[in-house]
């Protein structure tokens, strides 16, 4: 049992008064407020000792104040995280029966807008609402399976759907809306709309996987070689990038002039420059961390280089104060970042013109990442130069050219087995 008041006496000949008070016991243990007091040294002992005894009736009944208010507040902030539990249950509840589709995806999106998700793949998302919120936008997401989602990817690719080439749309395309829905599936769960997300256990069949389509040597080298006699020095130098270094069109398109370093000859690529219907032109990261990166130029593309931006001096001077100054490389008549529709457009028509096949800008990429792999590149250093997040990556896109190359290898091996 505790003491409820001490008196304390220093060689100075100060008093003072520990006062201690029992509240309780809570768990098995005691609880003790404690309290010192330091009396006027004009009182004598006795007086000491009185106003003391009334000073710890004060605090006795000041302390059992404050614990009781202290319990008050431990039991209502209880009260209030239970109501907040209730109301997260009420609300589950509630969002599985009245819920839609679309209602989430909107709610989604809006998350998106003001996270780190990349422009373009926000861009992207919001581009699949049409078709998705046509087909499952009205269902409850807590209604929402495996069947019906199978059923939508399934449509996709049917002949129609393309409005611009009446086909279906491509797989690569398939996937965007697959993501799309999984990713607001997903949000479901966290919400406790749903326990598991339908999307998860969807594959897409590797026979409507499309065959990566390359450029051949000999393509390249006549196309290069058409470019270089009669296309103007932005075009030649934008297909010579594609097809020497392998570049995506949109990081093509994001090269400035300060991203060279023409005493090394080297160009880092920093950004990408897109299209997105309804938003118009924009720049963005590059597509991964590893699409951050830099790479040794051929002094012909160098050279290109330099041609042009001289050649932007002039083309300023003669728009006037038309002109948008940009350090951009490609831009149109008035400084303005190229639309990215216009390579494609303009090489498809050179192509038909000059006698030409043509495969779309992207095959240059193949070609090159065909060519390094085929000439004994190995595929990280290859997926490190054409900028992928994942070696398996270029192992996938180029398979063949690595079968080809390790045939080579075992071929090259045996020989040398054979002489020895």
């Amino acid at each position: 049992m505790i003491k409820p008041m001490k008196r304390v006496s220093k060689k100075t000949g100060e008093v003072s008064y520990l006062l201690r008070v029992n509240l309780g016991f809570v768990n098995g243990e005691q609880i003790i407020r404690s309290k010192t007091w330091k009396p006027d040294r004009k009182m004598t002992p006795t007086k000491m000792d009185e106003e003391a005894y009334k000073q710890l009736v004060f605090f006795e009944q000041e302390a059992k104040a404050e614990y009781e208010a202290e319990l008050q507040r431990e039991a209502e902030q209880k009260r209030l995280e239970a109501e907040e539990r209730l109301k997260r249950d009420d609300y589950a509840e509630y969002a599985k029966q009245h819920t839609t589709f679309k209602e989430l995806a909107e709610e989604w999106l809006k998350h998106q807008e003001v996270s780190e998700m990349k422009h373009s793949s926000l861009q992207r998302m919001k581009s699949c609402r049409e078709r998705t919120y046509s087909a499952i936008g009205d269902m409850l997401v807590s209604k929402i399976d495996f069947t019906d989602i199978s059923c939508f990817i399934y449509s996709l690719k049917q002949d129609g759907v393309n409005k611009f080439n009446g086909k279906g749309l491509s797989q690569k395309t398939q996937k965007h809306y697959l993501t799309f829905i999984s990713d607001v599936m997903y949000f479901a769960k966290l919400k406790k709309i749903i326990s598991n997300n339908p999307c998860v256990d969807f594959r897409f069949s590797n026979n409507d996987k499309r065959e990566v389509q390359a450029y051949s040597l000999d393509e390249v080298n006549r196309i290069i070689s058409a470019l270089d006699d009669k296309a103007p020095t932005m075009y030649k130098l934008f297909y010579n990038l594609l097809a020497f270094n392998g570049l995506r069109r949109g990081e093509a398109l994001g090269l400035e002039f300060g991203d060279i370093d023409y005493k090394k000859s080297i160009l880092s690529i920093n950004r990408t420059s897109n299209y997105h219907v309804g938003f118009g032109i924009y720049t963005d990261s590059p597509k991964s961390k590893n699409s951050y990166r830099s790479l040794k130029i051929d002094s012909k593309i160098l050279g290109l280089i330099k041609q042009l931006k001289a050649e932007r001096i002039k083309q300023a001077i003669e728009c006037g104060d038309q002109w948008q100054d940009s350090d951009r490389l490609f831009v149109n008549w008035q400084g303005k970042p190229l639309s990215p529709n216009i390579p494609h457009k303009w090489l498809q028509r050179f192509c038909e013109k000059e006698g030409l096949p043509f495969h779309g800008l992207h095959s240059f990429r193949h070609f090159t990442g065909t060519q390094l792999i085929a000439s004994g590149m190995d595929a990280k250093r290859t997926s490190m130069f054409l900028g992928h997040s994942q070696t398996s990556t270029t192992m996938n896109f180029y398979v063949h050219s690595v079968e080809q190359a390790n045939e080579s290898a075992c071929d090259c091996i045996a020989n040398l087995l054979k002489t020895g």
